[in-house]
């Protein structure tokens, strides 16, 4: 599901990218990977455990991955043809598991490190780089390892039969978005690469019929011109939801599976709490979104249009209503009282970012047991109680990364601007201090601490700004 995605240009000594530099260090990031799990995985690197791929081979198949321009850490690699009146889906997803050994010293740094930390500026990886951008990733340099699905799709999209098994793939291309999409509009796309977006499209149409909603979280890049800072939003192009839309596929067929064999790991999400919708509508009003109230929050969200200032910051503020996802094991047919996420509105696993996250390992490993009717491997089913409690430690150190990052970008953006009056809306008050709130401004899109009396929940006011720190990563307003 998605994050917000900020990104930072400039030198290195820029005093926002010194900054973001020294909150690495402020909360312990790691610079380097131990000593002998980085030894691990050079040696893996050269010697992967491949027994139990040789039985499948389908580097014949062009495949092809899709990510952002310069990306290198490849998760997945997709080849989607015609199959009958529908479709057949192919994901391969990497293979990290014939690279980390259970209960081996790289195993034990990931759960430490739990999922890669997306900085403005940088990102600090799950795994190390020979793996992450080397032997591991799906680049079109050679056969990978992979966790192969093959789902087939009805002439409306609709899910068929589900395979999943270990192969062995050979990407043919690397593509970014913008070419993707480029190549699709001018109709200079082939097979398989057009599909996408026919099934893209299909599934799109589906999440809609079943009350899923996905959030087309627009990137904020922030600028350096003159000794000040600029933000801009970039709205994702349409390649990107038809591709989101193949990792959504997966992921629903995965918890299927799980399910239908009594043990598994799912990502779930309640029903955001009516406090929290509360807030968002006092944002939409801030930030002159038209949210009717005959409206549902779907019906909202699929109107929006990100490349508006005011839509793209909606939309950014949108994701603290995925707050409340976890991930809940299962076992042994016992199914647990939650089996939902509800912006997907089905069923969920993560299992398509093993580079990136911790708990895809382990669910590919269930997923490929219960399609051979065999039991999960012991280290598997070994480490899945503990699972939740780790992927929420490493959600609220990645949430700190995030809440942290804006606010220094926030106050990188605004601080020359110290007295200056700004338009703006009170969204949310603290309950043990009245005179305490958030304000939203209009232009930029800003949220930061506003202090002052009587101050107006959900009501317009206009504001001073009385500090604006990046290096301490506050902004503070007060009523004008």
């Amino acid at each position: 599901m998605p994050r917000r995605p900020i990104r930072v240009t400039g030198a290195p000594e820029a005093p926002l990218r010194a900054a973001l530099t020294a909150l690495r260090a402020d909360l312990g990031v790691p610079e380097t990977f131990p000593a002998d799990a980085q030894a691990e995985a050079e040696h893996s690197a050269k010697a992967p455990a491949l027994t139990s791929h040789d039985s499948h081979d389908v580097t014949d198949l062009p495949f092809f991955t899709l990510d952002p321009s310069g990306s290198t850490d490849l998760d997945q690699a997709t080849h989607l043809s015609r199959h009958g009146t529908g479709y057949r889906v192919r994901y391969a997803i990497a293979d990290v598991a014939a690279f980390v050994a259970a209960d081996g010293p790289l195993d034990a740094e990931t759960h430490r490190r739990v999922n890669t930390l997306y900085f403005p500026d940088e990102r600090v990886p799950l795994h190390p780089a020979v793996l992450s951008e080397g032997a591991a990733s799906l680049l079109p340099d050679g056969v990978r390892p992979a966790v192969l699905w093959t789902i087939d799709l009805d002439a409306d999209g609709r899910t068929g039969a589900v395979d999943v098994r270990r192969a062995l793939v050979r990407s043919r291309a690397r593509l970014d978005y913008a070419t993707v999409q480029e190549r699709i509009d001018s109709g200079r796309a082939e097979e398989p690469l057009a599909l996408l977006k026919e099934i893209g499209e299909a599934r799109e149409r589906l999440e809609v019929e079943r009350g899923g909603i996905s959030l087309n979280v627009p990137e904020q890049e922030i600028t350096e011109q003159d000794h000040t800072y600029r933000l801009a939003y970039r709205a994702p192009l349409p390649a990107e939801g038809w591709n989101a839309q193949l990792s959504l596929l997966t992921g629903m067929a995965a918890a299927d599976l799980m399910l239908a064999h009594g043990t598994g790991v799912l990502r779930t999400l309640p029903v955001a709490p009516d406090g929290a919708v509360a807030r968002l509508r006092r944002t939409a009003v801030a930030l002159h979104v038209d949210w009717p109230h005959h409206l549902s929050y779907a019906g909202l969200i699929r109107g929006l249009d990100p490349h508006r200032p005011n839509h793209a910051a909606f939309l950014q503020e949108c994701t603290t209503l995925l707050r409340g996802a976890g991930y809940t094991v299962f076992r042994d047919g016992v199914l647990p009282g939650i089996t939902t996420h509800s912006a997907v509105a089905a069923p969920y696993a993560h299992c398509t970012a093993p580079l990136r996250r911790l708990v895809d390992r382990y669910a590919s490993e269930i997923c490929l047991a219960a399609v051979a009717g065999q039991a999960p491997p012991d280290w598997v089913l070994a480490a899945l109680p503990a699972l939740p409690h780790e992927m929420a430690d490493g959600a609220r150190r990645a949430g700190t990364v995030e809440r942290d990052c804006v606010d220094i970008v926030e106050a990188a953006l605004l601080k020359d601007r110290v007295g200056e009056v700004f338009d703006g809306c009170v969204v949310e008050l603290s309950d043990h201090q009245p005179t305490v709130g958030t304000v939203q401004l209009d232009s930029p899109a800003v949220i930061g601490r506003i202090e002052g009396e009587h101050l107006p929940l959900g009501g317009r006011l206009r504001v001073r700004l009385t500090r604006a720190d990046p290096g301490t990563a506050k902004i503070l307003f007060a009523p004008a």
